[in-house]
């Protein structure tokens, strides 16, 4: 019979994404069938399913750790925030259309149905269902039609741990006061607490951990150390990516302001040979990068306006002058050509832009969307290439000759004359460690590493690290069966 628990924190970025992927792997490597599930996520770092569709990156990686194939069942609900007021709704990983903040509010109970539909097929085939929650119970004005943490709980009947991070400081009244605002019951779903990230010697917090369970009557279920490979772990978060200091090879990203799948930057920032510096608003390209690396946008359009207002454009072409080489994927590969035209508004405002010039291309904002997982073969190497596609909109023109990839028998991307600037649709291409090598050698970096080889090893030592700190057994008994439709 099924099992489930749903893991909620005090707040957003308090490592709920992590502890899952960790216990989804601690689990899984008692025997159990373990299945990750977020009824609603909101990232514009997605990945492509097995099933052909759209989860949050987070998810993905639970997957990874439950040894699990991935499916638009573990996030049914998933935002992709385009402007700050509005996002694009996948509903059980199809694109279901663009809503304004305020209408999703109104309307999100609506989708409740999906997520448990979701939910219960997931639960026809696993042992243990590990749910992540989203933001924080404790925002009460968000509860009425709440389908992300309370409301799913107590609509599917599922247990809560509650998680508070002691790096961000309050940990006593972060849970403490959840307790205090939420209403009876929301109470009832709560079973235990962990605290997470804590720096130094945890004996120093016994007095705290148990002022807590005095206070809440809760038991506590650990007190979990800062965990350091943590940053080896794919980011989903805008806000959790940042620069890597390794070797002398410089990789040098625009921090664009709808930056999404920006996943193609972990393997590289796995490289000892390489170092990634992330650039943020207001600060110049670095004049001293190998390789200027444009990344996927969820608003190629609007961050294109933003990449210029910022002056990358002027570092960009000066980066060029010097012989520096560039590489744009996706949205990014947008920017690089000479116009976009979005003539029905897929990408905000109808209208025709002029891009960056840099490749002799044009796109044309319209088609259906692609969401497909692909392999290919990099030319002329011959390189097996392992990614996905995820955009709107086609690219033609004459540099596309010199197209880079075969995708099955088609070319895929785009070069300059001298090889220097590059650009395509495929996603994830440096997480297949032969192209990462082929591809590192033309900037001076000798590629060793296996990087997915990599990951796997992180999330056992992840699992290591929960199964000393945490107590998983009496987590595993506080899960129950959950209420099916």
């Amino acid at each position: 019979m099924v099992r489930a628990i749903m893991i909620q924190g005090t707040g957003s970025n308090v490592g709920k994404s992590v502890l899952v992927a960790g216990l989804a792997r601690a689990y899984t490597r008692r025997g159990l069938r373990v299945a990750p599930f977020k009824p609603q996520n909101m990232s514009n770092n997605a990945a492509v399913t097995e099933n052909g569709g759209e989860i949050g990156r987070a998810q993905a990686l639970q997957a990874w750790a439950a040894r699990r194939p991935t499916h638009t069942d573990m996030n049914p609900i998933l935002l992709k925030p385009e402007t700050d007021t509005g996002a694009q709704i996948i509903v059980q990983g199809q694109r279901a259309g663009t809503m304004k903040a305020g209408d999703y509010r109104k309307d999100k109970s609506k989708l409740l149905g999906a997520a448990l539909e979701s939910f219960d097929r997931l639960c026809s085939d696993a042992d243990l269902v590990l749910i992540e929650g989203a933001g924080s119970p404790a925002e009460t004005n968000l509860r009425p039609g709440d389908i992300a943490n309370m409301g799913f709980a107590c609509a599917a009947d599922v247990p809560v741990v509650l998680v508070g991070d002691i790096h961000r400081g309050g940990v006593i009244a972060q849970i403490v006061g959840t307790q205090a605002v939420l209403d009876a019951q929301d109470l009832q779903m709560i079973r235990g607490f962990a605290v997470n990230r804590f720096k130094g010697d945890v004996s120093l917090f016994d007095e705290g951990r148990d002022d807590i369970a005095a206070r809440t009557g809760w038991p506590c279920l650990g007190v979990v150390p800062w965990f350091h490979d943590a940053w080896r772990l794919p980011a989903e978060d805008m806000m959790d990516i940042r620069s890597a200091t390794g070797g002398a090879c410089k990789v040098v990203v625009p921090q664009l302001e709808r930056m999404a799948n920006f996943d193609d930057l972990d393997p590289l920032s796995a490289e000892p040979g390489v170092t990634v510096e992330i650039v943020s608003a207001g600060r110049a390209l670095p004049g001293d990068a190998d390789l200027v690396l444009l990344p996927g946008s969820k608003s190629t359009i609007g961050d294109l306006a933003y990449f210029r207002a910022q002056g990358w454009d002027v570092d960009l072409y000066a980066h060029v002058r010097r012989g520096g080489h560039v590489l744009g994927l996706c949205g990014g590969y947008q920017m690089l050509g000479n116009t976009i035209d979005d003539l029905d508004g897929v990408d905000g405002r109808p209208g025709r832009v002029e891009g960056l010039g840099l490749l002799d291309v044009d796109t044309i904002m319209a088609g259906q969307k692609q969401v497909t997982l692909r392999t290919a073969t990099a030319l002329p190497g011959g390189e097996s290439v392992s990614g996905y596609e995820i955009h709107m909109g086609r690219t033609t023109g004459p540099d596309c000759a010199r197209a880079w990839l075969d995708i099955e028998g088609r070319p895929e991307g785009a070069a300059s004359a001298n090889g220097r600037i590059r650009g395509s649709y495929l996603h994830g291409i440096f997480s297949s460690d032969t192209f990462r090598a082929s591809y590192l050698s033309q900037l001076g970096v000798t590629s060793e590493i296996a990087y997915e080889d990599g990951v796997d090893q992180v999330l056992d030592a992840l699992a290591d690290h929960l199964e000393q700190t945490m107590d998983l057994d009496l987590l595993l008994s506080l899960a129950e069966t959950p209420r099916q439709r």
